[in-house]
């Protein structure tokens, strides 16, 4: 599709500003709060989801010398730069969040750390992640029910609530259905919620933290959530 080619060639045309760009803070709290559960649910194997330029990979591996980490990344000059900072070829390698190259349950857990805001479908890479995952999956990702700007929070959660948010955002984007900035290229309207109940159909439990934004409420406050879900 159009977007996606688009899309890489915004990641090609940043790579070398990749690192840089995608610093925030949330990414840190939830690689501490996947990183805290390795050891106590026995996670021996991780297969990443869109690892970039592989700084999921170098955290657990620091972290868990032992851990067998690989990722999938399917633009060529971020894999390039991961490979420029010591991960294996074999580590990295090109893939697709749709159809991933793995036998079901090969991965004790199956991450994805802010690629699922930018698929049509994340629906369908969930179910992949699901599917190859032994133990559990984690994602972390947005929360557009938690969102600022135009819409209040409430306003927002309601929208989405009604089902009518994918409406509102096909107005605000002409018809294209996604949004396009400097800092992130192209990106779907997301939440991390909107996976839950089919996440819930496989995993017996699933735990919930807010990596950015405050409140009671992470559904309604929390711009980034991360959810380890274990089967």
């Amino acid at each position: 599709m159009e977007e996606i080619h688009a899309q890489r060639e915004y990641y090609k045309s940043t790579a070398q500003k990749y690192d840089s760009m995608h610093g925030d803070i949330e990414h840190k709290i939830e690689l501490s709060f996947l990183s805290s559960s390795i050891d106590y649910f026995g996670i021996r194997s991780i297969l990443d989801i869109g690892s970039g330029t592989g700084r999921t990979i170098t955290f657990l591996k620091e972290k868990h010398p032992n851990l067998i980490v690989k990722g999938i990344e399917p633009v060529p000059e971020l894999r390039e730069i991961g490979y420029k900072k010591g991960i294996n070829k074999d580590d990295l390698i090109d893939g697709n969040g749709y159809n991933l190259k793995f036998e079901n349950g090969e991965f004790d857990l199956v991450c994805e750390c802010g690629i699922l805001h930018h698929v049509r479908h994340p629906y369908k890479v969930v179910g992949e992640m699901l599917r190859v995952a032994k133990k559990g999956i984690f994602i972390s990702d947005r929360n557009r029910a938690g969102g600022v700007g135009c819409f209040s929070q409430f306003t927002r959660s309601m929208l989405d609530r009604l089902g009518l948010f994918n409406l509102v955002v096909y107005i605000m984007t002409r018809g294209r259905g996604f949004y396009v900035t400097p800092g992130d290229g192209i990106s779907y309207s997301y939440s991390v919620f909107h996976n839950f109940k089919q996440i819930k159909k496989e995993c017996k439990y699933i735990h919930i933290l807010n990596t950015k934004g405050n409140g009671i409420n992470p559904y309604n406050s929390a711009t980034h959530v991360a959810l380890l879900a274990i089967k």
